[in-house]
C-alpha cells in the first residue's frame, strides 16, 4: 500500500506554476510567431517529404488524404489538451510534467520514458530521410556518395533482419552532429535559424501544390480506396488506418511546442497559440500535398525515398525546373525538423532530472549559452549512431506509437484535472470536455491498434527497460518524496 501511495504521488500544481515562475537560466527568447515556426518545423518535413510515398503504395492508396485526415483529427483533439496544460503549466516537461501534476509520479515516468523514445528516434528517423534528398541533391552537381556510406547496414523484411551490405548512413550522422553543435550554442541562434528553413520550405510546398495541380491525372485517384488485398492493412479501411497510425509520426511538433515553454516571453498566451497555429497550417499542407502527390503518380509506384522528386520528374519537362528547389526545400525542411526533435529531448531530460528521476548531470545548463549541453550532446550521440545504422521504417513506427502513447495519456489526464482540481486558474480551456479529451483519446488508441505487432512489441521492451531504470534509480532519488517524507 505504501508503495501504490509512492507511485502515486501527484506533484502540487502550485509548485509547478511556482517553478515556472522563477529563474531557471534558460533564455525567454520566444515569442508567438517563433513558436508557430517552431511547431512547423517540426511537423513539415519527413511526413511530407518521405513517409507520403511509402505510406500510399503499401496502406492507403490515394486514400492517403483520408489518413492525413483522421490524423490531424486526433491531433487537433490532443492538441486542444496540451494547450490548456502548456498555459497553465508553463514549464519544460512536457507531457511529462502534466502527467505528474494529474496521474502520478509512476505515470509521468512512463510518459517520459516514452517521449525519450519519442524524440531520439524522431530526431535519427528525419536524419535517414534527410541523407536521402542530400545524396539525390549533390547528385545534381556531379558529387556521388556511394551507396555503402548513405544507406542504413540493417534492413528488416517480413519480420526477419538482414545486413545490406552498406557500412553506415553518413549524411544521416553529420546532420545529426551538426544540429547538436547548433543546438549547444543556444535557442535565440537555434530559433533564428529555424525561421529561415520553415520560410524556404513553406514557399516551396506552396510551388508544388499549386504547379503540380494541372499536372494532376484524375484516374490515379479511381479507386480512391483500393480494395483490401486480405491483409490487415494493407488498403481498405484498416489501410487507412494503419497508414493514419504510420504518419502520425509527422504531426508530433506541436509536442515540441510544449516543452519550449520555459523559453518562451509571454507562455500563457503564446504556447496554446503556437500549438494550434502550427497544427492548423500543417494539416491543410498535408492534405492537398496527398492529393497532389497521389494525382500525378499511380500510387503503387510511390514506394521510393524521396516521393516528392518522383512526382515532378513525372510530370515532365513542364515541371522540371522545380527538382532542384524541391530537393533543397526538402534538405531545408528535414533539417529543421531534426533542430526541433533533438532540442526537445534534453529539455524532458532537463524536468526530469530536476525531479531526481534521473541523475543532476542531466538538469545542467552551460554557464555562456544557457543551454542543456550535457543532455543535447548525449542526445546528439545516440541519434546520430540509430540514423547511421537502421532503416526509416522501423524508425519511423517507433516513433508513432511512442507518440500516440504520450497523447493518449494527456488526453485522459486533462479529465482528471478538471475533476480533481476544478479551481486551478485556466488561462486557456480545452473546449467541449468531456467529449474533445475523449475523442482525441480514443482516435489515438485506434491507430495504435492499426499499427504492426513487432511495433509494439519493441515498444513494450522500450517500458520494461524504463520501468526497471524507475525501480532502480528514480524511486529512490525522487524529490517530491524527499518532500513528503
Amino acid at each position: 500500500m505504501a508503495l501504490l501511495q509512492k507511485l502515486l504521488r501527484t506533484k502540487p500544481i502550485d509548485h509547478l506554476q511556482h517553478e515556472a515562475k522563477q529563474e531557471t537560466g534558460f533564455v525567454k527568447a520566444l515569442g508567438p510567431w517563433q513558436l508557430t515556426f517552431l511547431g512547423i518545423g517540426a511537423i513539415i518535413g519527413t511526413g511530407i517529404f518521405v513517409l507520403t510515398g511509402t505510406t500510399a503504395a503499401q496502406h492507403t492508396g490515394p486514400a492517403l488524404v483520408l489518413s492525413f485526415t483522421i490524423s490531424g483529427v486526433g491531433c487537433l483533439f490532443a492538441g486542444l489538451c496540451y494547450a490548456e496544460y502548456a498555459a497553465m503549466i508553463p514549464t519544460a516537461g512536457s507531457a511529462y510534467t502534466y502527467a505528474y501534476a494529474t496521474l502520478g509520479e509512476f505515470f509521468a515516468w512512463i510518459i517520459g520514458w516514452d517521449l525519450i523514445l519519442e524524440y531520439l528516434f524522431a530526431s535519427a528517423t528525419v536524419a535517414v530521410g534527410w541523407s536521402g534528398y542530400a545524396v539525390k541533391f549533390l547528385q545534381n552537381f556531379g558529387v556521388q556518395i556511394p551507396p555503402a556510406l548513405c544507406s542504413s547496414p540493417l534492413v528488416f523484411q517480413h519480420g526477419v533482419w538482414s545486413h545490406s551490405g552498406a557500412l553506415f548512413n553518413l549524411p544521416a550522422v553529420l546532420v545529426c552532429l551538426a544540429v547538436t553543435i547548433l543546438l549547444v550554442l543556444g535557442i535565440r541562434e537555434s530559433s533564428n535559424f529555424n525561421n529561415i528553413i520553415v520560410i524556404i520550405k513553406l514557399a516551396v510546398i506552396v510551388l508544388f501544390i499549386l504547379c503540380g495541380s494541372a499536372y494532376i491525372n484524375t484516374h490515379n485517384w479511381v479507386p480512391f480506396i483500393p480494395e483490401n488485398t486480405g491483409r490487415f492493412g494493407e488498403y481498405g479501411w484498416s489501410g487507412i488506418m494503419t497508414g493514419a497510425g504510420v504518419i502520425f509520426f509527422a504531426y508530433i511538433g506541436f509536442d515540441a511546442v510544449s516543452t519550449a515553454a520555459q523559453e518562451a516571453r509571454n507562455p500563457q498566451r503564446d504556447m496554446p497559440r503556437g500549438i494550434l497555429g502550427s497544427l492548423l497550417i500543417c494539416t491543410i499542407l498535408y492534405i492537398l500535398v496527398s492529393l497532389v502527390l497521389t494525382g500525378i503518380v499511380p500510387f503503387k509506384e510511390l514506394a521510393v525515398p524521396a516521393p516528392v522528386a518522383l512526382a515532378i520528374d513525372r510530370a515532365g519537362e513542364g515541371l522540371r525546373w522545380l527538382g532542384p528547389l524541391v530537393q533543397l526545400g526538402a534538405i531545408a525542411g528535414l533539417s529543421s525538423v531534426v533542430l526541433v526533435m533533438m532540442m526537445g529531448q534534453p529539455r524532458i531530460f532537463f524536468s526530469m532530472a530536476k525531479d531526481g528521476l534521473l541523475p543532476q548531470s542531466f538538469a545542467r545548463l552551460h554557464p555562456k549559452f544557457g543551454t542543456p549541453h550535457v543532455t543535447t550532446i548525449l542526445t546528439g550521440l545516440f541519434a546520430s549512431v540509430m540514423a547511421g545504422l537502421l532503416p526509416i521504417g522501423i524508425l519511423g513506427e517507433l516513433v508513432s506509437i511512442g507518440t500516440l502513447l504520450a497523447f493518449t495519456i494527456v488526453c485522459i489526464s486533462i479529465l482528471v484535472l478538471r475533476k480533481t482540481r476544478p479551481e486551478v486558474d485556466r488561462p486557456f480551456r480545452c473546449p467541449g470536455l468531456p467529449w474533445v479529451p475523449l475523442a482525441g483519446a480514443l482516435v489515438c488508441l485506434a491507430q495504435m491498434v492499426a499499427l504492426p505487432f513487432d511495433t509494439w512489441l519493441r515498444l513494450l521492451i522500450w517500458l520494461a527497460i524504463g520501468l526497471a531504470v524507475y525501480f532502480f534509480y528514480g524511486l529512490h532519488h525522487s524529490r517530491l518524496s524527499a518532500r513528503q517524507s
